[in-house]
């Protein structure tokens, strides 16, 4: 049985880092540039190109995936893509999995009315508190479209009210 450790994270690595009030690291492993990928219990800590680090919190990730080595991280309505190369990944991948997962209040796929699909999903924060919804049309959509933007939020509307949230 082998036993999974938190390796210690470098000190100057720990300076770089905001952390919120009683977040923890989890996880954090390097990566081929030479910097972290760090999990914590509230949002996963990635470089930057300018040597700092950006806090993504776990329900603003859209999707996360691990393939050869990369962890690819899309942030969520459209926001930036993240492609990092882990040398030693550790338990970064699953860490990242799990957090991202357990955000997830509700997920729904819809048939829009005048076409497509959309992609409803409530996340809760993992300090607690109200549900954040985000809508994601399918590739070739336009979601600055008013017509269809309308159709998206009312299907949302039907979701929350069966929901209760």
């Amino acid at each position: 049985m082998r036993l999974l450790r938190r390796r210690a994270l470098p000190p100057e690595v720990r300076a770089a880092l905001t952390f919120d009030r009683g977040e923890r690291v989890l996880a954090s492993a390097p990566t081929r540039g030479g910097s972290y990928a760090v999990a914590t219990t509230t949002a996963l800590h990635l470089p930057t190109a300018a040597g700092g680090y950006t806090r993504i919190p776990w329900e603003r990730v859209d999707h996360a995936t691990w393939k050869d080595g990369v962890l690819n991280v899309q942030e969520a309505d459209g926001g930036p893509q993240h492609h990092l190369r882990l040398t030693d990944p550790g338990s970064v991948p699953e860490t990242v999995r799990e957090r991202v997962t357990t955000t997830i209040a509700v997920s729904h796929r819809a048939a829009l009315p005048g076409g497509g699909t959309v992609r409803i999903v409530g996340r809760r924060p993992a300090t607690g508190g109200d549900v954040r919804w985000t809508i994601v049309f399918e590739s070739g959509l336009h979601p600055h479209d008013p017509g269809m933007r309308a159709q998206a939020e009312q299907i949302l509307e039907d979701l929350r009210r069966q929901t209760g949230l």
